[in-house]
């Protein structure tokens, strides 16, 4: 979700006027998936690196969380999203943490919608994080270094039981993926936008479907009439 400062530089607004546009756009787009067919919608909502940013800018991010899942955390539980957080929650603060937690234990048995927060999030760290706990495991004695298979590793990210995710879309015009579910995303097809995050509606996600439907999978094969039989 890319783009919220520069929208509202253009408009001559501060810019936490674009992190609220953005907001907007977040909630317009969490109705938006089921009806679209999406059972699984992952939004980057604070990175770990976003931490370098002015104080202020962080105080207003914050506070936009903490009014999001306030305003529309019952709203989501009454429409069925489950929520569901991933990142470093060890070092955020405690009200922080439990409003996330409280969230995720609210809407647990949800079903129509899973809805992932990606918070003090970053993919290096998520990787450094998981190699770190399977390391003292082993250490431990509590399982075989030479069992730690691809299966084992991703089983033990913060995306545990989340499948990874299809398609990946960046706003703004940006054409990176900015440490953003390095693992998760190995084999998704990724669709870079030119609008900026609080200019993102339902036909810009629409499309991107499109495009997503248009293309051809192969995981590393070949395509199926490329076989020879």
């Amino acid at each position: 979700m890319d783009g919220n400062g520069r929208w509202a530089k253009a408009r001559g607004l501060p810019r936490l006027a674009g992190h609220r546009a953005g907001v907007e756009a977040l909630r317009k787009t969490v109705q938006a998936a089921p009806d679209l067919g999406i059972s699984y919608l992952t939004v980057y909502a604070f990175s770990s690196e976003n931490w370098s940013r002015p104080k202020s800018e962080i105080s207003d991010l914050m506070g936009l969380l903490k009014l999001f899942i306030r305003r529309d955390l019952a709203e989501l539980h009454q429409n069925g999203v489950r929520v569901r957080v991933v990142g470093d929650k060890s070092t955020l603060q405690r009200d922080i943490r439990q409003l996330l937690e409280e969230a995720e234990a609210l809407t647990r048995d949800n079903t129509a919608l899973t809805l992932v927060i990606a918070f003090n999030y970053g993919g290096r760290d998520e990787i450094v994080r998981t190699a770190r706990r399977l390391a003292q495991a082993a250490a431990r004695g509590d399982i075989e270094a030479s069992a730690i298979t691809v299966e084992s590793f991703a089983g033990a990210l913060d995306t545990a039981g989340i499948p990874d995710p299809e398609i990946v879309i960046r706003t703004s015009g940006e054409l990176r993926l900015s440490n953003f579910l390095l693992w998760q995303s190995a084999y998704s097809e990724l669709v870079f936008l030119p609008c900026y995050w609080p200019d993102f509606n339902r036909e810009h996600l629409a499309d991107a479907l499109r495009e997503f439907a248009g293309r051809e999978r192969r995981f590393g094969g070949v395509a199926v009439e490329d076989v020879a039989l």
